[in-house]
């Protein structure tokens, strides 16, 4: 038995895609025919080597490059041949486009083929498909290149933006670690003379005896604690209520909830103008927002659609957006242009985004120095307490 990806054609002339276990072609053409659909291709291997996601820098470059030749009048084919021999490009990379050029010269589509390689995301191969069903696929690749490209300097944003507080933090950690393995060891001979010490230094000299003593047990469980977390943040219900409160959190909730409504808008935009329809482009949209309590909410959201609600009405339902967004689509449905405040209000949610993470660093760094100013000042504290009871005790009995 083997794995097939097929494509095959029901009675009422709809395409189906999926992938089956089948003996072989011929038994994977038995079996559709059961299920009332006529084979149009098939793969073996349907499942296919699963890949590492590519950035979106790399799906930008990739989408730019081939808009690019296409517009020119090159083909797809002749088009992924001149990016798969561009310089610096990676062994990984070069390996991808080449895997996907030899199944389109075996007449699989593009969409297919990239599908096939599982590194791709849905956004691009549901507008592919799109572009490739009315024609202008250089139009669609173009529409992809500058989506990837906004998404990839709206991430290098947020990054180059909170390397500060993170450089802190870790500074402040590390801070502490000397202090207590390399300073408090000092003091030991001294505390070791006097008859009590107060409940704090017990506590911070038995911390800095286990870190200096037995620092494989505090990494061992350092390392265990972040398996368990890992495990624990992979279920639903977990994730869920993290995403949660991800969105309802105090200044950093409207920062996600900017973040999301600019990426959400953005991928609707792109989906909307390459032809496919509002219902299934709002379920593609509402699966990258990134947070899982928001895109669960898309079911019942693509259902009112279908039923007739206005886009503008459904998504005021939508607990992790700004309420901006609804008012602007309601604005776009009324003049006909839903593009086009699609656009608007992603290119305005992305500037805010912008906006938002520097008043939230601006933010974080004073906390952060307050925090590193009290756990020193505990050390401190926990470090001169007894030797200025020894002293008070000396003062009396003189």
């Amino acid at each position: 038995m083997a794995d097939f990806r097929y494509v095959a054609k029901s009675m009422d002339g709809k395409i189906h895609r999926g992938t089956m276990e089948a003996a072989g072609e011929s038994a994977l053409q038995q079996l559709l025919k059961e299920q009332g659909m006529f084979l149009i291709t098939a793969r073996e291997g349907g499942r296919g080597k699963k890949r590492r996601k590519l950035s979106s820098r790399q799906l930008s470059e990739f989408s730019k490059s081939l808009s690019t030749l296409l517009a020119s009048g090159v083909s797809i084919v002749r088009g992924l041949e001149i990016i798969a021999d561009e310089e610096g490009i990676s062994p990984a990379a070069k390996s991808l486009y080449l895997e996907i050029l030899a199944d389109l010269r075996k007449g699989i589509s593009l969409s297919e083929a990239m599908e096939l390689r599982r590194c791709f995301p849905e956004l691009m191969l549901g507008m592919i498909r799109s572009g490739e069903g009315s024609g202008n696929i250089d139009v669609v690749m173009n529409r992809l290149a500058l989506h990837y490209e906004r998404e990839s300097r709206l991430k290098q944003q947020v990054q180059s933006t909170m390397t500060y507080p993170v450089v802190l933090l870790v500074m402040c950690i590390l801070v502490v670690i000397v202090i207590v393995t390399f300073i408090l060891p000092q003091f030991e001979e001294l505390f070791s003379e006097m008859e009590s010490l107060p409940g704090i230094t017990e506590f911070l000299m038995a911390a800095s005896d286990f870190l200096v003593n037995q620092w494989y047990v505090a990494l061992l469980i350092l390392f265990m604690l972040g398996i368990i977390l890992r495990i624990v943040s992979k279920i639903e219900k977990v994730r869920r209520t993290i995403d949660y409160i991800k969105v309802h959190m105090p200044v950093i909730g409207k920062l996600n909830r900017v973040i999301y409504t600019a990426r959400f808008a953005r991928t609707l935009s792109s989906l909307y103008s390459s032809g496919m329809p509002i219902a299934p482009a709002l379920q593609t949209a509402g699966g990258t927002v990134g947070n899982l309590y928001v895109e669960q909410q898309f079911e019942k959201v693509t259902g009112m659609v279908r039923s007739g609600v206005p886009l503008s009405q459904a998504l005021k339902e939508v607990d992790g957006f700004l309420r901006k967004l609804s008012s602007t689509i309601l604005v776009g449905e009324e003049s006909g242009r839903l593009d086009v405040m699609l656009d608007s209000i992603a290119m305005t949610m992305e500037q805010e985004a912008e906006e938002a993470t520097k008043r939230l660093v601006t933010l974080l760094e004073p906390v952060l120095i307050c925090v590193m100013a009290l756990l020193v000042g505990f050390i401190i504290v926990a470090v001169m307490l007894p030797i200025y009871e020894s002293y008070g005790a000396i003062e009396g009995a003189a």
